[in-house]
């Protein structure tokens, strides 16, 4: 994960990027995605997305704001009232401190990517070390390596036996031990894609009892917080940073509108941060995108002040196809899978089949089935492979296990 200072550089004489930049692995879920390309019939679970459309109130929110010409720039820090709905939003999922408390630590980001990217850029210099907590979507290891940072992940360990069996979990001690004083920030996806693994608030309390005692900034990636099927919380969400710290801690929590929202293509985010760094932040973002689009805000803010009648049967419907499609899959020979608790994947391991980007690759051309490859997400996740049940239909997830059951038989015993 790590620059590599041996690697062949191109000559000087041909224009060529930063050797990081050089250096960044091309996503292999986007490999695998253009192994389907012209492929007719393919069932598509590779991306994290759903399949349904964003509601029609959500569009009509932007429909109507380009028809009235909202087409300026806007605040670097998002609209006024968008920032007032995200306010009254996390109050109501952390309730305890009041509106007037979030309005001041709220930054609008060009989706939940950019507001991560930001959290970087606004704490991570050249050469300081950054923690992540792997399995993870790429992304959060490479925007620290794009910014000169080491990184050193700590790998979540695999449950060998009992009920949750190919669960994930984390291993506290590792994780404490790997952060010293000499580590900048902790970045850490929970609930978590692509294993579903989620934190608990003890160890929450735990890390940020920590992370005060080292200096460390905690970059939590919460953007699955309200697709979580425990039931365990009071608000039904899952355990959020937000919950355990102190306004002064150096906790940074992003959000995003793609996922409890249905909303991966608007490309809009938030980022929750100490009162402190918000002017900060606001000035890296006019260095970036200047400001959100007014019609994506309009539209976001619609999402919250109706959230109610979109996330709750969201929620219902993904804990559904998740109970459709695990007991399926734990029905075929080979497969290793535990149930997840949040976020909108069935991680599992397929026996036999170590290679997983050539058998994602495989399972496109010789079944129809679009998967994603663990190896996409981590060495230790090679072996794995992902599959997002966020499905409009739950019989495609049924057709989808019936065309990997009948792979599987097809192949050499």
């Amino acid at each position: 994960m790590q620059h590599d200072p041996t690697r062949v550089k191109p000559p000087s004489h041909l224009p060529h990027p930063r050797q990081v930049v050089a250096d960044l692995e091309a996503s292999r879920i986007r490999e695998v995605a253009n192994e389907g390309l012209g492929r007719e019939g393919v069932l598509k679970f590779w991306f994290g997305e759903s399949d349904e459309v964003t509601p029609a109130f959500i569009r009509e929110a932007a429909i109507a704001s380009l028809q009235a010409g909202e087409t300026f720039y806007a605040h670097n820090l998002g609209l006024p009232e968008l920032r007032d709905a995200l306010a009254a939003y996390t109050d109501g999922l952390h309730p305890g401190r009041g509106v007037a408390h979030w309005q001041e630590r709220l930054a609008v980001t060009s989706g939940g990517v950019n507001g991560l990217m930001l959290a970087s850029q606004a704490i991570v210099e050249a050469g300081d070390e950054v923690v992540v907590v792997t399995p993870a979507w790429p992304n959060l290891v490479a925007q620290p390596l794009i910014m000169g940072a080491r990184v050193k992940s700590v790998p979540l360990k695999v449950l060998a036996s009992g009920p949750r069996a190919g669960a994930w979990a984390l291993d506290m001690d590792a994780l404490l031990a790997a952060i010293t004083p000499a580590t900048r920030m902790l970045i850490v996806n929970a609930p978590n894609n692509p294993t579903g693994w989620t934190l608990t608030a003890a160890e929450q309390r735990s890390i940020l009892a920590h992370c005060r005692r080292t200096g460390t900034w905690i970059l939590a990636d919460e953007v699955y917080e309200r697709l979580y099927f425990a039931g365990d919380t009071p608000n039904g969400a899952a355990s959020s940073f937000l919950d355990v710290a102190e306004p002064e801690d150096r906790v940074i929590v992003a959000h995003s509108f793609s996922k409890s929202f249905l909303m991966t293509g608007w490309r809009l985010g938030w980022l929750v941060l100490p009162a402190a760094l918000t002017a900060a932040v606001g000035k890296l973002i006019e260095y970036n995108t200047s400001c959100a689009p007014v019609f994506v805000q309009r539209a976001a803010t619609q999402a919250l002040l109706r959230g109610a009648e979109v996330t709750p049967a969201l929620v219902n419907h993904l804990k559904a196809c998740r109970d459709t499609l695990v007991p399926l899959l734990r029905g075929l020979p080979g497969v290793t899978l535990a149930e997840p608790l949040g976020g909108m994947y069935a991680f599992f391991r397929l026996e036999g089949q170590a290679d997983c980007l050539d058998t994602a690759k495989r399972l496109v051309r010789e079944a129809g089935l679009g998967l994603a490859p663990g190896s996409a997400f981590s060495p230790e996740a090679a072996g794995w492979l992902r599959w997002c049940f966020a499905s409009r239909d739950r019989e495609r997830l049924t057709q989808g296990v019936d065309r990997l059951s009948q792979w599987l038989l097809a192949q050499p015993r």
